[in-house]
């Protein structure tokens, strides 16, 4: 497990520094069912395909979003609007895409544009019902926190 997921850390903390300006601290990962509810308001997805089939996802609350989001594009925002689901869209993108590059020599993969899913305690369904999917949670500023949740498996031929 370690070897797919050390890539995600240290993307996540190398975008977050260099692409926002702040530092994460990555928690333990572990397993989630792959039908987990969370407290979460907003997910980018991304969908993994090529020698391994996934999904990478972010989840967060809306003020995280919407602070990411001003710190990003130097204006206020206080809904989710357009500007927001395409900075949290990119984020993700520029994780999966440095990620890829990190797990290239296990898999040759493609990724797919993001998809974003709002509401409260919303879902994410994974491609596999089987999928095992790993949840790293991280802190960033004083006391906020997001997911990064990934489910990776090699494609049968």
């Amino acid at each position: 497990m370690e070897q797919y997921i050390q890539p995600f850390i240290a993307v996540c903390k190398n975008v977050f520094k260099d692409f926002v300006g702040c530092e994460l601290t990555a928690e333990r990962p572990y397993f989630a069912g792959p039908e987990a509810v969370d407290a979460w308001d907003l997910s980018a997805v991304i969908g993994l395909t090529g020698e391994a089939r996934g999904a990478v996802v972010i989840s967060m609350k809306t003020e995280l979003a919407l602070r990411l989001t001003s710190m990003l594009t130097g204006a206020d925002h206080y809904s989710l609007d357009e500007d927001v689901v395409d900075a949290i869209g990119e984020i993700i993108n520029i994780i999966a895409g440095n990620a890829k590059k990190g797990l290239e020599e296990a898999f040759r993969l493609v990724i797919s544009l993001p998809t974003i899913i709002e509401g409260k305690k919303h879902s994410v369904k994974w491609p596999n019902s089987q999928a095992r999917v790993i949840c790293i949670p991280f802190n960033v500023f004083e006391k906020d926190s997001f997911f990064l949740s990934v489910a990776i498996e090699a494609a049968k031929k």
